[in-house]
């Protein structure tokens, strides 16, 4: 068992958008000490294979609609292999603090005294933007970015969303997991006032090779998704940004 303590430890590791490249040199680190990979199925397989021969990989599938139910059984997971004093890497896309579960992964570690460690990743909004040369800010029309879930847990109650802020924000807007929903946001988004004229890029898969980059304005996002037959994961820019740079 390589865990740092007697009970074993877990580490919460961002593998990055895609590109086996683009993950960081502690996140390596941790998967070449690991005994069990937690992975999710978007991320690259050549990533987990930095982890030793001898580790267990275990990839977690889609979740539907049992989202809730299935992160509580990683998170058992979690604790009962670290408790086993096994040194777990639970390997997420992205940056594992950007809609990934962090907050409810860190107070049940916690709450089992399982040590832990955060390894931060390129998360996958900065990612499409740098893959596709959109600068998120520009001094003449965005000093401002905000990263927007565009499909909310399913067990709230009510939204966190304020539309109308977000319609009058002085900056760009990136939506996470946008595509299923574009027709309800960006209405919203047009209904509080925001100009239907509004630049949009649709990035997909980026950093992959059959990255796709998709250009439109806010009044027509829902019918391109739907035209272009466009799935996750992708990222959506929203904002004047896209004017002032020709995307590929």
């Amino acid at each position: 068992m390589r865990g740092d303590l007697a009970g074993g430890k877990v580490y919460l590791v961002g593998a990055g958008p895609g590109d086996p490249r683009l993950i960081t040199l502690r996140g390596v680190e941790c998967l070449q000490q690991a005994d069990l990979v937690l992975f999710d199925y978007l991320v690259n397989p050549a990533i987990v294979g930095h982890a030793p021969q001898s580790a267990e990989r275990v990839c977690l599938e889609r979740h539907g609609n049992r989202k809730a139910a299935w992160a509580e059984s990683v998170i058992a997971r979690m604790i009962e292999e670290a408790r086993r004093g096994k040194t777990v890497v639970r390997l997420k896309g992205g940056d594992p603090a950007v809609f990934g579960h962090l907050a409810e992964e860190m107070a049940a570690l916690r709450a089992a005294e399982i040590p832990l460690e955060v390894v931060p990743g390129v998360t996958a909004a900065l990612a499409a933007a740098a893959c596709s040369e959109i600068p998120v800010t520009q001094g003449t029309s965005s000093s401002a970015v905000a990263l927007v879930a565009g499909h909310e847990r399913g067990d709230k109650t009510a939204s966190n969303l304020d539309y109308a802020a977000l319609a009058r924000f002085p900056g760009t807007l990136i939506f996470y997991m946008g595509v299923g929903t574009a027709a309800q946001w960006s209405a919203a988004l047009l209904r509080e006032g925001k100009s239907p004229a509004t630049p949009v890029a649709i990035v997909r898969r980026c950093s992959w090779p059959d990255q796709l980059v998709v250009r439109c304005t806010l009044d027509t996002v829902a019918e391109m998704v739907q035209s272009r037959h466009i799935h996750p994961p992708a990222v959506i820019f929203v904002g004047e940004v896209m004017k002032q740079h020709e995307l590929h």
